[in-house]
């Protein structure tokens, strides 16, 4: 499927949970669930100990925060709740162990992910010793655990991305590289949107230095944010 046309497709699915029948969607009353899943990008200090929805601190200070309050403003008659439950230091795996309550109990609409940083730079730390084939087998494990148990939901997966600046050095690649086709590949196979965050950063970074947009190569600064919550909501259509 020409990308053209498979962020069509997957706009118009997300599209239609702004339906009013989808107003009665969700694990509560009200209406279309969104979920932002990851690791310390999605996080952003978030105040864990508020698990309501649109609550500002809930929803931490980076591109869900922004992208949960240009959407609520846009459509302030559907009922859309936005939920941020990122969790810095995240792999993968990490994911995987919480995902049950974390994700499958809220029975979101739109499930959106931004893993894999941490599946690599934790093996520079000896953290962590996951491997290439382990990061895809185990996310391509968890999408389709998702993608069956939410057979009606939109699938949204971030790419994985770095700046080279800061903690990145030439030492991550051409591994990370791998890793984000082994993301591409994941999302294609389950049918999920994928943002190719990692080529909108190389294109901002070839006209503004990288330190404009992250702060050590890996997290980013408000503008950082700024430019995932409007690729976010450009692929979503929500």
């Amino acid at each position: 499927m020409k990308r053209r046309t498979f962020v069509a497709t997957s706009g118009a699915v997300v599209g239609s949970a702004l339906l009013p029948g989808a107003r009665r969607a969700g694990a509560q009353s009200g209406g279309p669930i969104v979920l932002f899943q990851g690791d310390s990008i999605t996080d952003c200090g978030r105040d864990r100990a508020l698990t309501g929805p649109n609550n500002a601190a809930a929803l931490g200070t980076g591109y869900p925060l922004l992208v949960a309050s240009s959407v609520l403003a846009a459509h302030p008659r559907q009922g859309l709740r936005f939920f941020n439950r990122g969790v810095s230091g995240n792999t993968v795996p990490d994911l995987a162990a919480r995902w049950q309550a974390d994700t499958l109990d809220l029975e979101p609409n739109v499930v959106s992910i931004l893993i894999g940083v941490n599946d690599f730079w934790h093996t520079l730390t000896g953290t962590y010793h996951g491997t290439l084939a382990d990061y895809e087998r185990e996310f391509g494990t968890l999408l389709a655990r998702t993608r069956q148990a939410r057979a009606n939901s939109q699938l949204v997966v971030l790419e994985p991305f770095v700046l080279r600046t800061g903690a990145v050095t030439e030492r991550w690649f051409p591994e990370f590289d791998q890793r984000r086709a082994a993301a591409r590949r994941v999302a294609e196979g389950v049918g999920a949107l994928f943002i190719p965050l990692q080529t909108l950063f190389d294109g901002l970074t070839a006209t503004t230095p990288p330190a404009y947009w992250s702060v050590d190569g890996v997290h980013p600064t408000p503008a950082g944010h700024g430019a995932i919550a409007k690729a976010w909501m450009d692929a979503v259509q929500l």
